[in-house]
């Protein structure tokens, strides 16, 4: 058995100590065997849940979880790295490159002296910038090709319907979502008396789809605003446990009716 080698030099620039820290858990002689049986594909969802953990410290105002969790998630960005790196790919400095460069071409406004006349007109340039990129790259024949297919279906949605939108494709009225919305919850209903679970599973997404459009018309990112009912759900919820529990009661032991008034309380009690 090889003898462990030392663990890189505290007095690195942080960045540079984790690279050589992640560097040396993938050694195959002396590394973590967990570490370094990784690949892109294994590694992804934990990319996903660590900015997802990203998102949770923010939506709690935790700064301190925060940082922890922001360390998590450049740690994803520099393992990635790394096997790019062993694959002769690519390293984690060509990837700060490569967005540094992003950067400052879709900024000519404050790195080139480009004047622009208003906030829409800055826009405008930042579309037509990605446009010519993806163009540059190749590929994306539609407007819509490059969205990418993980992410989360509700996001996809909205970022699926915003490119639309940019072409014109799009309800020109809130009101008109509002009034497509009903549509669609007419058809899931007549699905639901039907009993045709494809049709019906299809007409769910076409509900899901128009509330994702509903959300962008207002503005409105679904992920966070179903994270906040999330968590609403959850408090009110652990109100009814609590309630219960008080009365020598589990959930198991109470009924629809009493639970629901509980509900009614908790939600009282939050409006204070």
């Amino acid at each position: 058995m090889p003898a462990p080698a030392p663990a890189p030099p505290t007095d690195l620039r942080p960045i540079d100590r984790l690279t050589a820290i992640m560097a040396r858990l993938r050694d195959p002689a002396t590394g973590c065997p967990w570490d370094v049986q990784q690949t892109f594909a294994s590694i992804a969802p934990y990319t996903v849940e660590e900015a997802y953990e990203v998102a949770d410290a923010i939506e709690r105002g935790d700064l301190s979880d925060l940082k922890e969790e922001l360390g998590d998630l450049l740690l994803q960005v520099v393992f990635h790295g790394r096997m790019a790196q062993e694959q002769g790919a690519f390293d984690f400095d060509d990837v700060a490159t490569a967005i540094c460069d992003k950067l400052e071409r879709r900024h000519p406004h404050v790195f080139a002296g480009v004047a622009y006349g208003s906030i829409a007109e800055q826009g405008a340039a930042w579309e037509a910038g990605k446009a010519a990129e993806r163009a540059g790259k190749g590929r994306a024949a539609s407007l819509l090709d490059d969205v990418p297919v993980g992410l989360p279906a509700l996001t996809r949605a909205v970022k699926l319907s915003k490119r639309a939108a940019k072409v014109g494709f799009v309800w020109p009225t809130v009101g008109e979502v509002v009034a497509k919305l009903h549509e669609e919850v007419g058809e899931l209903e007549a699905e639901i008396a039907a009993g045709d679970r494809e049709k019906l599973r299809q007409e769910l997404g076409d509900v899901l789809f128009v509330v994702a459009n509903l959300a962008r018309a207002l503005d409105i990112e679904p992920e966070d605003a179903l994270r906040s009912t999330n968590a609403k759900f959850i408090r009110r919820f652990q109100f009814i446990e609590a309630a219960l529990a008080a009365r020598g009661l589990t959930p198991e032991q109470s009924d629809l009716v009493e639970m629901d008034a509980l509900w009614d309380r908790a939600k009282a009690a939050e409006k204070g």
